[in-house]
């Protein structure tokens, strides 16, 4: 592969400018942080990362004469004749790589100019390599979004939460809580570093400076804090554009404008029967310009996480929240994290697909390796008492009409609420085979629409589906995962395998 990709970079930057990146995943200076360099001969990858990481002399100084870096390079293949044109997009349509090196911790990219494959710091770096990295000195890389939340006494707990495609992470990200005197500050939307302190203590930085986020559907109802994130100072890609310059996406507003120009620049009208941007069009917008942003979301200490949230997207059988019983269990949760596909993702609707920890595309070695370096260190480290407690959420569950039950957006607030004061040590819960479910009148329902059945449905622990549930998940593990799965994994399978069995 290395002769593979010298041969395609010899010459590649012809007629280009090249130009050389510093730049640092995380807060200047931190212990959590590192340092990334990456060469490009694309001016929108040098524009999209000075907002998406700290970029330019600061890195450069904490990088020092002989400091430690990851290397990438990028190229979008394309080189210049001395009168050839520029294309619209430049990339190479017939040699695309995107080639990670983890052992010796290098990037090369070439043929594409798309977000993820050019953006190196991004999910290159700040996920394949740094999961590697976090693999071999003791610390967690994760697709994690990180949020602080503050009750009305001004108590305030940290949260990271991972959760498959299509469930909403960005939204709760910056949450607008519903219920009074409570307060959701943002402190990363998408990928969480997060190292043990001496005391025991998993602290966690956005090792991220801005936004990159998925358009369509983003609108002032579904994310107000991502549409004022992105009001000015941004970048918009794959979008569509009105008459007077501005951007538009599916979902942006109820109404389509009468006339657009579409993401492949051309007219576009509500008749012309496809979107007008790309399903995953972008925008990429600085950190520090969201409404909710947390004080703290660059403090180098990072910062000290109570829970940790696991999540997918279920029509049914799995209950709106539950608490795992202990490290490994809530361990077992990440590994089984699934969701139902939607119209809008790839396949038919309503096929369940597997996505352990939310890391499936990102993980940069063996997924057994990585299930074991967290049980791994929750050995290490649960000593000390101070592991954060383990959660999953499912805000997708139906009715027999095939409608949601629960409202979801800024009402899921309700619902870190509990998470909350478990994490506080109230005693809220009911014990059952799959974990700890929330008492029904834990969950503040006050002024929602919902009846105390449908809180009931809501939480319910079907025995008979759970009992379906474990062999879908031996299935998993055997088929997809053969060979791989830790002991420790397995016995968490059984176990609730065992306790069904005597409920």
């Amino acid at each position: 592969m290395r002769q593979t990709l010298k041969d395609l970079y010899k010459g590649c930057m012809k007629g280009r400018t090249m130009y050389i990146i510093p730049y640092s995943m995380g807060p200047l200076g931190s212990h959590i942080s590192h340092i990334g360099v990456e060469i490009t001969d694309s001016a929108y990858v040098v524009a999209n990362m000075r907002i998406m990481s700290r970029m330019g002399k600061g890195a450069l100084d904490v990088l020092g004469t002989d400091g430690d870096f990851v290397p990438g390079v990028h190229s979008v293949g394309h080189p210049l004749g001395p009168k050839q044109p520029e294309k619209a997009w430049p990339c190479n349509a017939d040699n695309k790589y995107i080639v990670h090196f983890p052992e010796t911790r290098e990037i090369m990219s070439y043929g594409s100019g798309y977000g993820g494959n050019a953006l190196l710091g991004k999910k290159c770096f700040a996920l394949r390599i740094a999961s590697t990295m976090a693999r071999d000195e003791g610390w967690l890389a994760e697709h994690m979004l990180i949020l602080s939340l503050t009750n009305p006494e001004g108590k305030k707990k940290y949260i990271a939460a991972a959760y498959p495609s299509a469930c909403g992470k960005t939204n709760l990200a910056m949450l607008e809580p519903t219920i009074p005197g409570w307060k959701v500050e943002c402190i990363g939307d998408d990928i969480a570093w997060m190292k043990f302190d001496k005391d025991g203590t998993l602290r966690a930085i956005n090792p991220e400076a801005g936004f990159f986020g998925v358009a369509p559907g983003t609108s002032m109802h579904t994310n107000p804090n991502a549409m004022r994130s992105a009001s000015g100072n941004s970048i918009f890609t794959n979008v569509a554009l009105t008459p007077d310059g501005d951007v538009w996406w599916e979902g942006m507003t109820k109404e389509a404008p009468q006339r657009l120009t579409s993401w492949l620049g051309r007219e576009w009208t509500p008749e012309s029967g496809v979107d007008a941007a790309h399903p995953n069009a972008r925008f990429t917008a600085p950190a520090n310009q969201c409404p909710i942003i947390g004080d703290e979301w660059e403090d180098p200490a990072g910062v000290p996480i109570s829970a940790i949230i696991f999540g997918g997207r279920r029509s049914d059988t799995v209950p709106l929240v539950y608490e795992s019983f202990d490290w490994n269990h809530g361990t077992f949760l990440g590994t089984v994290c699934s969701s139902e596909t939607t119209a809008a993702a790839e396949g038919k609707r309503g096929v369940l697909r597997n996505d352990p920890f939310a890391m499936k595309p990102f993980c940069g070695y063996n997924i057994g390796d990585y299930f074991q370096h967290w049980i791994s260190l929750g050995q290490k480290h649960g000593s000390k008492g101070n592991l954060p407690r383990i959660f999953y959420t499912n805000w997708f569950r139906k009715n027999e009409a095939g409608k949601f039950i629960w409202p979801g957006f800024g009402e899921n607030s309700r619902v870190l609420r509990w998470i909350f004061d478990r994490a506080d040590g109230v005693d809220n819960a009911e014990e059952t085979a799959i974990g700890y479910v929330p008492t029904v009148e834990s969950i503040d329902i006050s002024s929602l629409s919902l009846s105390n059945e449908e809180m009931k449905e809501l939480l319910k622990v079907d025995r008979e589906r759970w009992l379906e549930e474990v062999e879908n998940y031996k299935r998993f593990y055997d088929k997809d995962l053969e060979g791989v799965v830790p002991k420790a994994i397995y016995e968490q399978l059984d176990l609730l395998r065992d306790r069904l069995s005597k409920a």
